[in-house]
């Protein structure tokens, strides 16, 4: 126990040293009803030999309590005033403050160091602070899934991560249920359907096919009746048509989940809430202006998310559970194959197209005649195209499960048909 002076008078310490004195009570006695150290007691015992008369063990503060360096109460206050600038435009998706990263920011930028409970009191003391409202629903953040591969939870949002830009741009993210692990985040202009596919197959090349994905019930990964259909009668019905993503997912043999209300879509969107709030804070730091440099934000706050931080929900680092479950056998991923009767990854993770060749072998890609080998007339064909740069794109065309025939087309020439990654 510590504190002496708020649990004895002077009046009772000195009382208890002078029995000790004329040992009518021991040492390790004294010391169980002081609360104190061996060490401890002989300072006081000492102090006490000196001068009885004018012994106390009350003292008061040289330096007054919770003073710190102006220097770091100044860029504390910098940081928060920042945050606020944030906070208060609509457009930025923040809506409270962020302590912890102010503290990291100061341990980083500045080399400042000061506890989490300093930077809070001087928020609330400057108006940074936003009291927490509980709406009263709760939800749950456990670990649905036993294995990593099980549930890859797949999402995309439009906000201004950076600010200073002026404009929003798509975020894509793809995060392991089990593991917590993110194994994909892309930042892009505009979102289309190939910056989904080339995030699925960056993954799949690198872990093998997952079981199955988790996502919203936006046109991309869903077709909806009434919703992507312009005619009521004449119109397939819901899942009757496979949009181009989810045809590839079922060239992978990967099952689909969609969140069936924007209350499931919330709770599988707020794993991402981390990256999401860090990206957006710094790019305001470190006044980005252009997609490329937040780019560089992104993966290095990627980096720290997947491999340095320790998540609160499975208290243990993302990167690390991934490698141990792959390592235990606790994965329901499968090694990536190639299935029949494809020869490349062109062929599998791409664009389609169907078209049928007229008299003279040729089919229209976007009012442009090309002529096809290996083709006879009025057969069918299924082109898949498949971008090797922002400029050009492979087109592979396929007929009865054949390769016949490989050109390169511009991107520029299939706009219209397609949008490609900026």
């Amino acid at each position: 126990m510590a504190q002496i002076h708020k649990r004895f008078s002077d009046e009772q310490v000195r009382d208890l040293f002078k029995r000790y004195v004329k040992k009518e009570v021991e040492r390790k006695h004294l010391q169980e009803i002081l609360g104190i150290s061996k060490t401890r007691f002989f300072m006081l015992l000492r102090e006490y030999r000196c001068s009885p008369e004018k012994f106390s063990v009350q003292y008061s503060r040289s330096i007054p309590t919770r003073q710190i360096d102006p220097a770091i109460e100044a860029n504390i206050l910098k940081e928060l005033a920042a945050d606020k600038e944030m906070i208060l435009n609509r457009d930025v998706p923040l809506r409270s403050y962020n302590y912890s990263y102010v503290k990291e920011r100061l341990e980083v930028e500045y080399k400042q160091f000061v506890s989490l409970s300093t930077i809070i009191d001087r928020a609330k003391k400057n108006n940074f602070y936003i009291a927490c409202k509980d709406s009263g629903k709760h939800h749950d953040r456990e670990v649905l899934t036993r294995y990593v591969g099980e549930l890859i939870q797949h999402d995309s949002s439009y906000h201004l991560w950076a600010p200073g830009s002026g404009q929003k741009w798509w975020l894509i993210t793809g995060l392991d249920d089990y593991s917590r692990f993110i194994f994909y985040a892309l930042l892009l202009k505009q979102e289309q359907v190939w910056g989904h596919i080339e995030a699925l197959r960056d993954m799949v090349l690198q872990y093998g096919y997952p079981y199955q994905y988790y996502v919203d019930q936006h046109s991309i990964f869903r077709f909806v009746r009434n919703r992507d259909d312009r005619y009521y009668k004449q119109g397939p019905m819901t899942d009757e048509y496979l949009p181009q993503w989810k045809q590839v997912l079922k060239d992978c043999g990967i099952k689909v989940i969609y969140a069936l209300s924007p209350q499931a879509k919330g709770k599988i969107e707020r794993p991402y809430g981390w990256l999401q709030d860090h990206l957006v804070r710094t790019c305001v730091r470190e006044n980005v202006t252009t997609i490329h440099p937040a780019r560089k934000i992104l993966a290095e706050e990627l980096r720290q998310y997947n491999y340095k931080r320790v998540h609160s929900t499975i208290e243990e680092i993302p990167f690390v559970r991934l490698q141990k479950a792959l390592k235990e056998k606790q994965s329901l991923f499968r090694a990536f194959k190639l299935p029949p009767p494809f020869q490349s990854p062109k062929d599998l993770f791409c664009l389609r197209l169907q078209r049928t060749a007229d008299a003279y072998r040729k089919v229209s890609i976007n009012n442009i005649p090309v002529k096809v080998n290996g083709v006879d007339p009025y057969q069918s064909m299924t082109i898949r195209v498949y971008p090797l740069n922002p400029a050009v794109s492979e087109l592979r065309f396929w007929h009865e499960n054949q390769l016949v025939d490989t050109q390169t087309f511009k991107n520029q020439d299939l706009k219209g048909v397609f949008t490609f990654n900026s």
